[in-house]
């Protein structure tokens, strides 16, 4: 008897969870629809603060940046999505400076964890809200965050004029 008793209890609690679970289905059934209507409601179109796109390094109106070529975005980057490439030139003091080449970024190898801009000592970098990013090939999600004719391409420029 006391297993009947069991079985039938059993029953009634499953048959309880399945109207609690149907009460929640019908509720958001017929809650009123939001669907942002995406191509057309393009200029409108707000993304969260949180979301994050495509990596970038901002530049002045001079066209200089803030990276020093340190390095540490690529360390703390777990897919190695970030390559920097420096060298190191002497100043009028005598003191070593590393100079920044090339910063370039794999946006297909990305996990935007944002470890890379939190560790950057001198906030060279930061991630936009650009949220349109497919590509037909992979080629063109490699991209160069220096800018052309930044501070290396200014000196190379200026070597080349006074030979």
């Amino acid at each position: 008897m006391k297993g009947f008793v069991k079985y039938m209890k059993s029953w009634f609690v499953a048959l309880a969870s399945l109207a609690t679970g149907m009460k929640i289905s019908l509720r958001n059934f017929f809650r009123p629809k939001i669907t942002e209507c995406y191509p057309e409601n393009r200029a409108t179109l707000q993304m969260s603060d949180r979301y994050k796109s495509v990596l970038t390094m901002p530049h002045n109106a001079k066209n200089e940046h803030k990276c020093t070529a340190c390095g540490i975005c690529q360390m703390n980057c777990p897919n190695g999505t970030i390559t920097i490439t420096s060298y190191t030139e002497e100043t009028e003091d005598g003191k070593k400076k590393k100079i920044l080449e090339c910063h370039e970024y794999d946006l297909g190898k990305c996990s935007f964890c944002n470890l890379c801009v939190l560790s950057c000592p001198s906030d060279a970098i930061e991630f936009n809200q650009d949220f349109e990013q497919s590509m037909f090939t992979h080629s063109k999600l490699l991209k160069k965050l220096n800018n052309e004719g930044s501070k290396l391409e200014e000196k190379v420029k200026e070597e080349k004029v006074s030979e």
